[in-house]
């Protein structure tokens, strides 16, 4: 039969063929003129119908055996021809350094945000966070900042929806900690004392400039014991400035107002450029401002079910841009934001 033949004589053709093809090349143009749609066998196939009935079972396996037979030797050969293919382009010289990912940094204002906590819990205070979206009461009224107060005006602007703001001080995270102690303790003789510090981010409607932004990070710290007084606040935060900024570093207190803390004070430094001589940073007075503090107003105390007859504590906050702009010699706040890796890669 004519067909046959055709077909045994493809096969002994298109098996030697493939077996002297050394070329990915090569190859694939076997493929193309043998085993494409319009390859040689693919004719072969079509022309099953001019085949008498009666034998068109015995042609159509055989077709189908001597397809799959050199489909197989054309894969094998296209698999070794793989294998077997020269690498492009040059090769690499074995005797060059290594080429190594440059690693990232930890942010600045995380070094100096863990650098704090690490100072506070050395001196025996705890770590505590709370959450960003915050509601009335812990941010505002349990701080002795009722609905009429002024402060409230300038800070009740970030509000999501009703009784949900962005929090616009850490203090909430203190409120939260003391509402908590008093749950579990309760706030009369028996309350043990409370040694917390909460860092993180917090939200106001401040002008972005060289030293202001709407949204920066603060870290607060809050004692609550019997019998603390405001020389007790002022050596642990002499401690921690001489902790931060070095040993011959000097601080001072100076008369000002929030509404959780009386009597309250601006904590200032001495300037850590010049060290008190006077420069551009500290406008020639020798001093920069680090951050407010106070003893606890009775009225938060009260606010969260805590004895004022009892207890006293102290409280402060300070802004961790602005201590780490004083640490790293950086002249504006809005360099941490701004996600330029040639600056943060620095630190």
């Amino acid at each position: 039969m004519a067909l046959l033949d055709e077909l045994e004589a493809l096969r002994t053709s298109a098996l030697q063929e493939i077996a002297a093809a050394e070329t990915a090349d090569a190859v694939e143009a076997f493929r193309v003129r043998v085993l494409g749609r319009s390859g040689l066998l693919k004719d072969l196939m079509a022309r099953i119908k001019e085949v008498p009935p009666a034998d068109k079972k015995a042609v159509g396996q055989r077709l189908n055996a001597v397809k799959t037979e050199i489909e197989t030797a054309w894969q094998e050969r296209k698999d070794a021809a793989g294998r077997a293919a020269p690498e492009s382009g040059p090769r690499p010289d074995p005797t060059l350094p290594g080429q190594t990912q440059p690693l990232g940094t930890i942010h600045p204002v995380t070094q100096a945000m863990e650098n704090f906590a690490g100072i506070f819990e050395k001196l025996g205070f705890t770590v505590r966070h709370g959450p960003e979206i915050e509601d009335i009461f812990h941010n505002f009224d349990a701080l002795n900042m009722p609905d009429d107060h002024p402060v409230r005006d300038q800070a009740d602007t970030f509000v999501l929806e009703d009784n949900a703001i962005l929090r616009s001080q850490t203090s909430t995270v203190q409120a939260r900690v003391m509402e908590e102690h008093v749950k579990r303790f309760g706030g009369g003789a028996d309350m043990p004392p409370i040694r917390i510090v909460s860092p993180g981010r917090v939200y106001r409607p401040d002008s972005v400039d060289a030293t202001h932004h709407y949204g920066f990070s603060q870290i607060e710290g809050l004692a609550v014991d019997r019998d603390i007084t405001m020389a007790d606040l002022k050596e642990f935060l002499a401690l921690f400035a001489r902790e931060t900024f070095g040993a011959e570093t000097v601080t001072r207190f100076r008369p000002s107002f929030f509404p959780f803390t009386e009597p309250s004070a601006e904590l200032d430094i001495s300037c850590v450029f010049c060290r008190g001589k006077g420069c551009r940073v500290c406008k020639q007075s020798g001093w920069v401002e680090l951050g407010g503090c106070g003893m606890v107003h009775p009225n938060v105390f009260d606010a969260l079910g805590i004895d004022s007859e009892l207890f006293t504590g102290f409280a402060f906050g300070f802004g961790i841009e602005r201590v780490a702009m004083f640490m790293l010699g950086i002249d504006d706040i809005r360099r941490f934001t701004e996600n330029d890796v040639r600056f943060l890669g620095q630190f």
